[in-house]
């Protein structure tokens, strides 16, 4: 059941039939019209061989001239966009040294001095909290009368306790 595709043995049968045909239209009155008859057929086997070539191609997984086409067009937008980025890297680099040098240098420097000295302050005025909390949590005011810091959070809780009880003067 199974029949040998021979393209040679088909193009070679063709060949004969469309010769055989030519002779005989060319010996008609009207030439032309066999010829366009025959165009027609060479027309209607390329587009038949085309396809077929195209089905057998695409069933075993090797590319038509249609998808390297496609595929090389997509390489060539990818790589004008490579040379674009690379000339938009250049210039940055042209124009990031001219900058980076004086200007830039002299302002990042004026900044970092000016961030030391907040830091600077900050630290003296965290300081200046710290001892004051300290002081204050030696002695506390409790109803008009000084009452020294409890040691515990034992002692605080009866200080608290005790704070509430006393009567207010």
């Amino acid at each position: 059941m199974t029949r040998d595709f021979n393209m040679f043995e088909m193009w070679k049968d063709y060949y004969d039939q469309s010769s055989n045909l030519v002779d005989e239209k060319v010996k008609e009155d009207f030439p032309s019209q066999g010829m366009g008859q025959i165009l027609e057929m060479n027309l209607l086997f390329k587009k038949v061989l085309d396809e077929t070539t195209e089905n057998y191609l695409e069933s075993v997984n090797i590319p038509t001239r249609n998808d390297i086409a496609a595929l090389s067009s997509l390489i060539v937008n990818v790589d004008s966009k490579v040379d674009d980025l690379e000339e938009l890297l250049e210039e940055f680099k042209e124009k990031q040294p001219s900058q980076a040098g004086g200007e830039n240098q002299a302002d990042l420097q004026s900044e970092l001095t000016s961030v030391k000295k907040d830091i600077k302050d900050l630290d003296n005025k965290v300081n200046e909290i710290l001892t004051l909390l300290k002081a204050s949590s030696k002695e506390t005011t409790v109803n008009g009368s000084t009452v020294k810091a409890p040691k515990t959070a034992k002692e605080a809780s009866l200080n608290g306790s005790a704070a509430k009880t006393q009567p207010s003067n």
